[in-house]
């Protein structure tokens, strides 16, 4: 992108100062749990038996974790500034936390880019990242000075003309490569290599100013090869404007005087800081089969692990209600078990095959790596309400 670098406030702070910044955030302050390393079972056990006469679902957030993602970006990755993919998980505490830190944010709607603005973010900070906006959203955006946004057909060029035509654009090509993407996006959005010029001719008459260049690889893509041969492509776009004429864009180049390059990470930053406990509502047992009912399932947090990404999901007990002694039920025999969710559809189903001990119900299962796109797919089929569950936030210390 053609515009100074930009560093961020979390560039050389210590640990120490890091914690104290996210621990005051706005929603954060004085809700904040501090644990060791280790400590997260304890601190679920102790909320199931003192706080959670209800039974109903809850999140534990680590801040803890969110923090060591962001210090390993931070030295790692120095130069690229990471605009949080806000349609992940759009927790308020989750978002203010990022936001103490200066992190930019990529919104993909009017109601995204409002939770950000109410957070006290700089409009600067924010990319309107959808290549197809609704006419308000870009009458909005162009209200509240969001001033950057993503485009890859010559409709959104008039759209964006006619309702913001101070924005500043990027042009989204479709990479040559998914990299085996589990949730490619490139069969909806992306410029084609014969459009990109054409793209550039309409937003220079259009006089919008492209400043630089959009992929998106798609979602745990399984080749790191697909972001060269991507990076390779965003090269020829820059290439192609600067001979229509257009104002230099620089990429893939030793030179990167003005060069400002940044990320749209969603995923990396929120999957394992987040952990679901479900309440066993219901068993049958059929021969060494055990069968459980829990009250969160496919239509509530379990949708994209349960339907997408089986191999990646797992649980592990805590029986609160039956084995008060040993609730983590360590060294207990296992059966083969099936997880339901509580809807009547059968789709709504968990797990099957996964070996859990001999539980009861009002005993728990504890789901780790439960960040991303859990709680943004949530819906109310059947009637049950999944938007009411309570998050606690923690922070994780490792000693």
């Amino acid at each position: 992108m053609a515009s100074p670098p930009v560093l961020f406030s979390a560039v050389g702070l210590s640990p120490k100062d890091r914690q104290a910044i996210i621990v005051e955030a706005p929603t954060v302050r004085n809700k904040v749990t501090h644990l060791l390393k280790d400590g997260l079972t304890g601190f679920m056990q102790s909320l199931i038996l003192n706080h959670h006469h209800t039974k109903e679902p809850f999140y534990v957030l680590d801040l803890g974790v969110v923090d060591n993602l962001m210090d390993n970006w931070t030295r790692f990755l120095p130069m690229i500034r990471p605009f949080y993919a806000v349609k992940c998980n759009s927790d308020p505490a989750l978002l203010a936390a990022m936001a103490t830190l200066d992190m930019g944010f990529d919104c993909a709607s009017q109601a995204e880019i409002e939770s950000i603005l109410a957070l006290g973010v700089s409009p600067g900070l924010i990319i309107f990242a959808n290549p197809c906006k609704l006419d308000s959203h870009i009458r909005y955006a162009a209200s509240v000075r969001v001033n950057l946004t993503t485009f890859d057909s010559g409709t959104e060029v008039e759209k964006i003309r006619e309702f913001h035509p101070k924005c500043s654009l990027l042009i989204r090509i479709k990479p040559p490569d998914d990299g085996g993407s589990m949730w490619p996006l490139d069969s909806k959005f992306g410029a084609l290599p014969e459009e990109v010029e054409p793209l550039l001719q309409a937003a220079k008459a259009a006089q919008l100013p492209v400043i630089g260049v959009s992929f998106h690889i798609g979602s745990r893509a399984a080749c790191s090869r697909a972001y060269a041969v991507a990076i390779e492509a965003a090269k020829k776009v820059f290439e192609a404007a600067a001979q229509l004429g257009m104002p230099p864009m620089r990429t893939y180049f030793p030179d990167t005087t003005g060069m400002s390059i940044i990320a749209e990470p969603g995923r990396f930053f929120v999957e394992s800081a987040f952990t679901l406990a479900a309440n066993i509502i219901g068993k049958r047992v059929r021969g060494e089969l055990r069968e459980y009912w829990i009250n969160d399932g496919v239509y509530g947090s379990l949708m994209c692990s349960a339907l997408f990404e089986p191999k990646n999901l797992t649980c592990r007990p805590l029986g609160c209600n039956s084995n008060r002694e040993n609730p983590t039920c360590e060294g207990a025999l296992t059966y083969s078990s099936t997880v339901f969710g509580p809807t009547l559809d059968a789709l709504d189903t968990v797990m099957k095959g996964h070996g859990l001990p001999d539980l009861e119900v009002n005993d728990w299962l504890v789901f780790p790596n439960m960040g991303a796109y859990s709680s943004a797919l949530r819906s109310n089929f059947n009637g049950f309400n999944t938007s009411a569950f309570s998050t606690y936030l923690t922070y994780s210390n490792p000693s």
